[in-house]
């Protein structure tokens, strides 16, 4: 699958980005296709220095910069474009002046459009950029942040800026928001191992789980304990995302935490406090169980139930494991559980395709910002597994959560269960800007193998069931739980899905 990367001009693979961004990874990547006859190259894009050159300054202060692309595959930070002509010619320089802001938190985010423009120019699957001079849209924007007085009304001006190109996935995201973007895509974090939610009652924060072996887990702390106090800090008022920030920090550092725990007595709760040493958490994206059946006869069959609830750097690797280790214990048949899941990065997602094919079968077929369709394909690919496979699905399923039920359904090797995917077509890409944020740009499309349209289509399950159907919630699926089984023998999806299990095994019986 490194094929995937040149051919779309990228460094690293590109994102399949959920539909509310939750994970990622940092994106350097090297440029698309090359603009005025510029030939490509391998850099990596990265922030050079703000360089400005002042002039024409007026008593209000609004002074004139200009900016420049320093070579084809490094777009600059500072305020001149350079358009290159034939690399052994001497690059001609085009001048775009606009004012430069004199409140200083105003002047970092000019800087950042700057940044923002570029790659869109760069990268933006339609070349188009939406039928609107792009080059003019960037002297407008920084001419309308020029009076601005805070940063949060100059980065309201380059989502502005982003929303004229019409791409809803193409957009800005803040540094605090892309730290937690990240945390999920790396799969690894450091704290304490707890998840934590505001009880829709009583508008409190309370404990859903503890990470197996976390420093949290191994203190004793439970679901249901109300957590009040973070270091001696009362926590009304904050949310989920606020208080987990506090949690979090480096390895070998400790928090305090207060407990409420009313499980037992809620007539006289208990409060403790606990001290807790941060380490690394694991986050796996990999729930599992065996379903055991008994036939009349008396023979037992297996079969093995993997819920993958997004597509993280870990997420290849945990679901080969976990394959291996149920293929040990004599499972004869797999449901893999992609409902709800909306996504996260194209290369994960067709790791596990790959798991569950052979040969040299075509994964995903991209098309880049020229029109030109590009199959992604397999290189000699080997199954860990041949058994029956279904693929369970519905409106929660989008991005590479598609992208990986087309591929094994296309190509033969699943029944796909459930209702019809939410229908997210277009790939992403994630490169981190010199202040911290984000900026999440379309690179390209994509088709099923079999040259289906996905995008504001879905896909259709072979075999529907119904959301209402559904008995329960994601939280019943979590490992270690001791209702796991009976939880997903109460799904009538899961029902349904083992239903056509039978089937394809009869089917083969009968073959043979």
């Amino acid at each position: 699958m490194e094929a995937l990367c040149p051919k779309l001009g990228f460094k690293h693979s590109p994102l399949s980005l959920p539909l509310k961004p939750t994970f990622s990874e940092l994106g350097s990547f090297c440029f698309g296709r090359p603009r005025v006859g510029v030939n490509s190259c391998g850099n990596r894009f990265r922030s050079l220095p703000v360089r400005s050159e002042r002039r024409d300054c007026t008593e209000t202060g609004e002074c004139w910069v200009k900016f420049a692309k320093r070579s084809a595959c490094a777009l600059a930070a500072t305020a001149v474009l350079v358009l290159q002509g034939d690399v052994s010619a001497f690059a001609e320089s085009v001048t775009v002046a606009f004012p430069v802001s004199r409140a200083r938190e105003v002047n970092t985010v000019q800087r950042t459009l700057v940044e923002a423009w570029g790659v869109i120019r760069e990268t933006f699957f339609d070349p188009t950029f939406n039928h609107q001079d792009w080059d003019l849209k960037l002297q407008q924007t920084m001419t309308e942040m020029f009076p601005l007085k805070s940063a949060d009304a100059a980065y309201n001006k380059i989502s502005s800026m982003l929303a004229t190109l019409g791409d809803p996935f193409t957009r800005i995201i803040s540094p605090k928001e892309y730290q937690s973007f990240r945390i999920g895509s790396d799969g690894n974090l450091q704290g304490v191992g707890l998840f934590i939610s505001i009880d829709p009652n009583s508008g409190h924060l309370v404990i859903l789980s503890s990470i197996e072996g976390s420093p949290a887990a191994d203190a004793g702390i439970h679901e249901g304990e109300e957590l009040i106090e973070i270091d001696g800090e009362k926590l009304d008022g904050l949310d989920g995302e606020a208080a987990a920030q506090k949690l979090r920090g480096p390895v070998g550092t400790s928090v305090r935490v207060k407990l409420l725990d009313g499980k037992d007595d809620a007539d006289n709760p208990r409060v403790r406090e606990v001290k807790l040493s941060r380490g690394v958490i694991k986050l796996s994206p990999i729930s599992s169980a065996i379903i055991p059946h008994t036939a009349p006869d008396g023979h037992l069959s297996k079969t093995g139930y993997l819920r993958l609830s997004a597509f993280s750097q870990t997420a290849a690797s945990d679901m080969e494991n976990v394959i291996h280790d149920m293929e040990n214990q004599g499972v004869q048949s797999y449901i893999l559980d992609l409902r709800n899941n909306p996504g996260g990065l194209v290369k994960a997602g067709l790791d596990v395709a790959e798991m569950w094919l052979d040969g040299n079968e075509t994964l995903v077929n991209t098309i880049d910002r020229d029109g030109n369709m590009l199959p992604i394909n397999m290189a000699n690919g080997h199954a860990l597994t041949h058994d029956p496979l279904v693929v369970l699905v519905n409106e929660g399923s989008a991005s590479a959560s598609e992208i990986l039920a087309g591929a094994l359904h296309d190509n033969g090797r699943a029944i796909l269960v459930g209702n019809k995917t939410f229908g997210k077509g277009k790939i992403q890409s994630v490169t981190e800007l010199h202040d911290g944020s984000a900026l999440f740009v379309t690179v390209a499309k994509y088709l099923s193998p079999a040259l289906h349209d996905i995008d504001k289509v879905g896909i259709a399950p072979d075999v529907q069931c119904t959301p209402d159907m559904l008995s329960f919630g994601s939280s019943s699926y979590m490992i270690g739980e001791k209702n796991t089984i009976s939880s997903l023998e109460a799904d009538s999806c899961i029902m349904v899905a083992e239903h056509e299990l039978d089937i394809q095994k009869s089917s083969k019986g009968t073959a043979s």
